[in-house]
């Protein structure tokens, strides 16, 4: 759903290092740790949601020793639907985490708000992840599974209902599942890290309430490459291909909806991203 109608002023958030805890230190009873960082294109599941313009994000994680934690995630948006509101995305997150033989499991929530916009809009997205290295690589596969709600629903069967202002089946709610799988491997001797990425989403093959979808064709492939590159303390330099399979025969009764405002151009297409993030 992620997107609005223009981008948003961007807002830095600047964060300095936490202080070293000792070896001998007892486990604190909370930790928090976040980022900050400026994308050349926001991509949510290979598609933009910023009208293929750059993007300012930024969030942080409250975590407890038992394994529960908790945070908010933020980045501008801009382009396709309707939106309207503070062209801002906000997400809660909570879940929690645990080691067991080995692997970790990670069980949670995500809660999409994108504040000033119509209510309609805001979704709920359980998500379990299972993650554990292999060798010299990390590895993460995910499920998220949305249930029914109206953001989510067809409520347009295509771009010219939406134009036209008529719902084709005003109210409706859908589901949506998003499965993938993340693989990150250091290069040994450098400061140098390659990661790759590859998800399959599958939901409604129409537009929900504000002229906009998750799962646009009702579904399609996404995928990414790429490395990233740690310069200095908390500073990393990103850089990735990301693409889908989704093509303009597929998508195009959705149009004008799926397309960047300024130029029809596709917000699905490939692309090479460039990232800069602080850490702390």
């Amino acid at each position: 759903m992620k997107l609005a109608a223009c981008l948003a002023p961007p807002l830095l958030l600047v964060a300095a290092p936490a202080a070293a805890q000792s070896p001998t230190d007892p486990p604190k009873a909370f930790t928090v740790s976040g980022s900050a960082g400026l994308t050349t294109d926001y991509r949510f599941r290979g598609v933009s949601q910023s009208n293929l313009d750059p993007a300012v994000q930024g969030g942080f994680t409250v975590a407890h020793r038992s394994g529960f934690y908790g945070g908010i995630w933020g980045s501008n948006l801009a382009g396709w639907g309707q939106f309207g509101g503070a062209n801002l995305e906000l997400d809660l997150i909570g879940g929690y985490k645990r080691t067991v033989g080995g692997a970790t499991v990670d069980v949670g929530l995500t809660w999409y708000m994108y504040p000033g916009g119509a209510d309609e809009t805001d979704f709920a997205e359980p998500y379990i992840k299972i993650s554990g290295t292999l060798g010299p690589a990390t590895l993460l596969a995910g499920i998220a599974y949305a249930p029914p709600q109206q953001a989510l629903g067809r409520w347009y069967y295509s771009g010219a209902s939406n134009v036209a202002g008529v719902a084709d089946d005003p109210g409706d709610k859908k589901d949506n599942l998003y499965l993938w799988g993340d693989a990150a491997v250091a290069v040994p001797g450098t400061r140098a890290t390659l990661k790759a990425h590859i998800g399959h989403s599958r939901g409604n093959k129409g537009l929900g309430p504000n002229g906009t979808s998750v799962t646009p064709t009702g579904h399609y492939w996404d995928w990414s490459a790429g490395a990233d590159y740690a310069v200095l303390g908390p500073v990393t330099l990103g850089l990735s291909y990301v693409d889908t399979d989704l093509s303009r025969r597929r998508f195009g009764y959705l149009l004008p909806n799926f397309s960047e405002t300024k130029s029809g151009k596709t917000i699905a297409g490939s692309t090479v991203l460039f990232t800069a993030t602080a850490s702390f």
